[in-house]
């Protein structure tokens, strides 16, 4: 069960990521949230592919909690700070579910990150919290029972959305088989929650959750909207989201993801990233007051896929056209 690490950019590339980043707090200061640019956020390509900007001026997903079931999370982040609720972790059975791998953190950041707050990068959307659950430990790999605990205690504990950037830990083929995973699934849609699952990076056609499970299942695009090489495909009403080169934020300690790069930001790659993407349109779309069945079928229904190309599914997500749809509706 141990995770496939994505691809990551150059150590060059990051190097020179961190003295950026240093000379931007440096430079900027703490200031007063949600009035500073993030300094990074040019290179955050799958932002505008998404046409978040846009969505946002109908919906910044406030009063949302997503709870990313994943390695934890920096909880003293900068970028993180005032974004995170309370979590738990189920891998040393406490409260304090502190990211020891540094992908949890990746995922929570691409989420909802603080957003024009003069630090770093900017979340996929600017209003909801983090409920960070840890279900798999340093090095990735995680127990049915834990990830199923994982589930659950998010659902029991208010998130609205659940995201399982989990498709590196074996959990597609698990899943398939039904099971415990699945009825976690179930019981998570049936207390209110959205749950938004990877489908793995294995460049692999398959059908990873049970037909009757009530799951968003999420590819990946590259920079021009094509599949990325590496993206899993087939799941029954699968989405595409941008999950190539995605910059984000990472621990500021030395974690697995983490050796040769402590600036607390770097770039991964997988369905993995794009997952969280998919939860921030998610967010927005529940802060319009749409259940999870209406969510997912918003977001299904205003993606796009002209070429009608098999690895992207139902076809790219289009978060402006989702938020707009709802607000019609």
């Amino acid at each position: 069960m141990r995770r496939r690490r994505p691809a990551t950019a150059t150590l060059a590339a990051l190097t020179a990521l961190a003295a950026l980043t240093a000379a931007f707090a440096t430079g900027c200061g703490s200031g007063s949230d949600d009035d500073q640019p993030d300094p990074l956020r040019g290179q955050q390509w799958g932002l505008d592919a998404l046409k978040m900007p846009e969505a946002w001026s109908l919906s910044k997903g406030e009063d949302t909690v997503i709870a990313v079931v994943d390695t934890g999370v920096d909880l003293d982040h900068p970028d993180l700070k005032g974004r995170l609720v309370d979590g738990y972790d189920f891998v040393d059975d406490d409260e304090e579910p502190k990211d020891l791998n540094g992908h949890g953190t990746h995922v929570s950041g691409i989420a909802a990150a603080h957003t024009d707050n003069g630090l770093g990068v900017a979340g996929g959307a600017p209003g909801p919290k983090i409920m960070p659950v840890r279900v798999l430990g340093a090095d990735g790999s995680g127990t049915d029972a834990d990830i199923t605990k994982g589930i659950v205690w998010a659902a029991d504990h208010g998130a609205h959305v659940i995201n399982l950037s989990l498709g590196e830990s074996g959990l597609m083929a698990r899943l398939l088989k039904g099971g415990v995973l699945n009825q976690a699934i179930t019981h998570a849609t049936d207390k209110g929650a959205v749950v938004v699952a990877a489908a793995g990076n294995d460049s692999t056609a398959l059908q990873p959750y049970k037909v009757d499970t009530p799951v968003l299942v999420v590819n990946a695009a590259d920079r021009t909207g094509g599949p990325a090489s590496f993206t899993n495909f087939g799941a029954q009403n699968a989405v595409t989201a941008p999950g190539v080169d995605i910059l984000s934020t990472l621990p500021t300690y030395t974690t697995k993801e983490t050796l040769k790069n402590l600036s607390g930001y770097g770039k991964l790659s997988g369905t993995s990233m794009a997952t969280p993407y998919v939860s921030a349109v998610a967010a927005l779309l529940h802060h319009q007051g749409l259940d999870p069945a209406a969510i997912m079928q918003t977001i299904r229904n205003t993606a796009a896929n002209p070429q009608k190309l098999a690895k992207l599914g139902l076809g790219n997500v289009d978060a402006a056209a989702a938020v707009k749809a709802a607000k019609t509706d």
